[in-house]
């Protein structure tokens, strides 16, 4: 009897089923250190334990994207293994901090099967769930990928393809408790940009380019526990080119973002998110952003901005599609989210 683990294929999902995914794993400051090392994150909230104390927290939490890439690490050996893409996110919340001591663990539920037209592929929908140690969830979030299949004469399954809110409210926002901004220092934020400071239809430039190593993608891959053969190896692609995880782009795009968006402090809503375009080694990512929504809380001081964050590989800055509504090639990832900010 084989005791290795080929992956699963498209065929070997089914509808409303939950998979309980390996291996709970415990936060510490490493993370986070290790986050800084590979991006240049830094935003005060997640850089020290005293700011995020002053914003009523009970210390620095790790970063946002940090626990999503913690989670999301936990689902590849069950959901993407096997992948040729990894298509789109949506109807994501961050609905509690996780701090160094919490142990994740991830669940995720299959919403959605269709399979594509060629018959050797389909895309499968999956809603997932990171779990702290109190059996709380700290984020949830769906995104469907494009699987291969093993036996391409499988019968299809029925197509089901979930009905996804297209943004989430205001009001779908969860707030961390004791979040209060209104003593905020902007001279140790680094900039004094607050809420009512942008503008819907406000577009930024953030200027900053890095360019994308072997090496640091590699770490982060495995930081993450990210087994996705067509990141690991470049064997499996028929170019032999290291194709670079796509939360690798999301996470240097949110931190060169940092430049005009210094005081965007935590990520709390994921609406929606395309990688348009695929990053490879050697790649330099600029980005840029525009004011979508704007929005107050019940928190004191604390504003929220719903952000369109575009990555690049060079291009003009604000050009994302085409006249025929496709992304141009120079567009890696569009991804829109809310963002907690200072009145």
């Amino acid at each position: 009897m084989a005791k290795t683990n080929p992956g699963r294929f498209f065929e070997d999902y089914t509808l409303g089923e939950t998979i309980q995914h390996a291996v709970p794993r415990t936060v510490s400051g490493g993370e986070r250190a290790l986050y800084h090392a590979l991006y240049p994150a830094r935003h005060a909230l997640y850089s020290s334990d005293e700011f995020a104390r002053a914003s009523g927290l009970a210390l620095s939490p790790i970063d946002d994207l940090a626990a999503f890439h913690l989670v999301f690490g936990k689902t590849v050996p069950d959901i993407s293994l096997n992948a040729l893409a990894n298509l789109g996110y949506g109807e994501g919340r961050w609905r509690a901090p996780v701090y160094p001591g919490d142990t994740l663990s991830a669940s995720s539920t299959v919403i959605g099967l269709k399979q594509n037209s060629n018959g050797k592929s389909g895309v499968v929908y999956v809603r997932t769930k990171g779990i702290n140690q109190r059996g709380e969830v700290v984020i949830e979030y769906v995104r469907w990928v494009m699987v291969r299949k093993r036996d391409f004469d499988a019968p299809a399954p029925e197509t089901v393809i979930p009905d996804l809110a297209p943004a989430l409210a205001a009001s779908d926002l969860i707030l961390p408790e004791g979040l209060d901004f209104s003593t905020y220092d902007f001279t140790l934020a680094g900039e004094p940009h607050r809420w009512g400071d942008y503008a819907i239809g406000e577009q930024i430039d953030h200027v900053d380019g890095v360019t994308v190593e072997e090496a640091e993608h590699m770490i982060a891959t495995r930081l993450w526990q990210n087994t996705a053969k067509v990141h690991f190896d470049v064997g499996s692609r028929p170019d032999g080119r290291r194709l670079i995880y796509g939360g690798h782009v999301i996470s240097m795009a949110r931190a060169l973002s940092f430049n005009g968006l210094a005081n965007a402090q935590m990520v709390v809503g994921l609406n929606g998110g395309a990688h348009a375009n695929p990053c490879y080694s050697g790649d330099t990512i600029k980005a840029w952003s525009e004011v979508i929504d704007k929005a107050e809380t019940s928190a004191p001081g604390v504003g929220a901005l719903r952000l369109r964050l575009v990555a690049t590989k060079g291009g003009e800055p604000f050009t994302l599609r085409g006249e025929d509504g496709k992304y141009l090639p120079h567009v890696m990832l569009d991804l829109d989210y809310w963002a907690l900010i200072p009145v």
